[in-house]
């Protein structure tokens, strides 16, 4: 009871002590106190503050609003139907035809349409709509609708998947269209508003700010350079516009980071910079063209450098070279570390990426390189990136140990094959054939397996890889931890005697 009351006393301190704070007690000359002022908690300039800041998203959303439409896509997908390999090979070999004879033939499987919803935002007078390609890819029909209500039949123009950008047509000549702001000036912190049709709610409008620039490695596209924004994006959302508080599209909301499917405080934004010098090629060329160094590259950790004797040094490591590449016919070589292009610092693989994706073709650059310690400028002619790189990488894909016999050939990691494999962010090199009943084979290795550590030192590109092979000597068991799929596991193989 005790213990009670004093507590409620307590609180009672508590609360004079917060209201005194409020009304500004203070002893008068008798020894009473009398509130010499109400101060509100909120001053009228505050509130004025932000009303302005609350007038400024109206406006926001009045001007660009009409530009924002909405992009229903409808196609046909096969599905239904029983499977037929209950009817064919080992099943009706096994239990004859007699025994199928007595049930119904297999179903062939259904056609029927899928549809599903995004956003776009008309950025020209003439029709044309940024949107991204994930919204609009392999769609049979797509249908505009505008704030107004107004229906079109849209057409794609161009798509580029490496990111996730697109471009559709619309035919009118009466088009609301949103001003394009410099994404390259946009400050973290700055207030943004992302535009756009979630969930299927038209012409939606969520504020938030700027919460970082340049974010890569996110594993949505092979060209990454994101704006981060914690401006509530939600499905749907995807190829709607992010705007800042002069009205101008700064970005094309992209993605969210989710664990339940909705907003959860992490969207990102692809810079409307780049947004127009995708549309660009998609309009006037129907592609995009890039430059290309043919080299696979890797990020520098301090672990690499320290063994490579490039510990302090910044940059990004060439782990292979494509056979006749640009790279290749320039002289470069793998364990070089370049550390600048054109007299611009290089410090991560994606920065180096889009520097030279960005690169007029054709045209020489000058790169820094470390090599064995020192610094080597080689001049490269920048070629054009191939569609279809998966066909050079194909040419990599038979690189096997040489010094010890394993059964199984490896290449490095590259965002390709992350992205097929889910191994986006890893190291490692990845399994890409096995020989049958070979030692790899043997020991349950499969294709696709990312082996992570050799004898426990950790593998990140082939070097690593090389480099313990050649510390085994003879048919010493080999302690392998693989990454396969979602797990890790580690395996025995015991490599064949007497053969290299």
């Amino acid at each position: 009871m005790k213990i009670r009351i004093s507590l409620l006393l307590l609180v009672a301190l508590m609360m004079g002590v917060i209201i005194a704070s409020r009304l500004d007690l203070t002893p008068n000359t008798n020894g009473e106190v009398s509130p010499i002022s109400n101060s509100p908690i909120s001053t009228s300039d505050e509130i004025n503050a932000l009303r302005g800041l609350g007038k400024a998203f109206t406006q926001v959303a009045r001007e660009v609003s009409p530009s924002v439409v909405n992009i229903s896509t409808e196609r046909t997908v096969k599905g239904g139907g029983m499977p037929f390999f209950f009817y064919e090979g080992p099943f009706r070999d096994f239990f004859g035809d007699d025994f199928f004879n007595q049930f119904p033939s297999p179903s062939p499987q259904r056609e029927y349409h899928q549809n599903s919803l995004g956003s776009g935002v008309i950025v020209s007078r003439d029709g044309y709509i940024l949107t991204n390609n994930h919204v609009i890819k392999d769609a049979d029909k797509i249908t505009v609708i505008l704030g107004d209500k107004r229906k079109f039949t849209g057409k794609v123009v161009g798509k580029d998947e490496k990111t996730d950008l697109a471009v559709v047509k619309i035919e009118d000549d009466n088009l609301p269209v949103a001003g394009l702001g410099n994404s390259d000036k946009i400050e973290v912190g700055e207030w943004v508003v992302a535009i756009g049709a979630p969930f299927e709610l038209s012409q939606t409008v969520t504020a938030g700010i700027v919460s970082a620039k340049g974010r890569s490695q996110v594993g949505l596209a092979d060209y990454e350079n994101f704006i981060q924004t914690d401006a509530a994006i939600n499905p749907g959302n995807s190829g709607g516009p992010l705007v800042n508080l002069d009205g101008e599209v700064i970005g094309i909301n992209t993605a969210i980071v989710t664990r339940s499917g909705g907003y959860q405080g992490i969207g990102f934004a692809i810079p409307i910079n780049m947004a127009q010098k995708v549309m660009a090629a998609l309009i006037g060329q129907g592609k995009v063209v890039r430059g290309w160094l043919g080299v696979i590259i890797q990020e520098l950790t301090p672990e690499l450098a320290d063994k490579l004797g490039l510990k302090g040094k910044k940059g990004v490591l060439v782990a292979d070279i494509l056979k006749d590449g640009p790279a290749d016919q320039a002289g470069i070589e793998p364990e070089d570390l370049i550390v600048e292009i054109e007299d611009k610092e290089v410090t991560e693989v994606n920065q180096l990426r889009n520097m030279v994706a960005d690169f007029e073709v054709g045209k020489r650059a000058k790169l820094k390189v470390i090599r064995n310690g020192q610094e080597k400028i080689i001049m490269v002619k920048i070629g054009e990136q191939p569609e279809d790189t998966g066909a050079l990488l194909e040419e990599k894909k038979e690189k096997k140990s040489e010094m010890i016999k394993l059964g199984l050939g490896v290449q490095n990691l590259t965002p390709e094959i992350a992205s097929y494999y889910g191994y986006g962010g890893d190291q490692g090199v990845i399994i890409t054939d096995i020989e049958q009943w070979g030692p790899a084979d043997q020991a349950g290795l499969k294709e696709g397996d990312l082996i992570k550590e050799l004898n426990r030192d950790r593998i990140r590109i082939l070097p690593d890889f090389e480099r313990a092979l050649n510390q085994i000597s003879g048919s010493k068991d080999i302690l392998l931890r693989i990454r396969r799929g979602e797990h890790h596991l580690y395996l025995i193989l015991k490599p064949e005697e007497g053969r290299d």
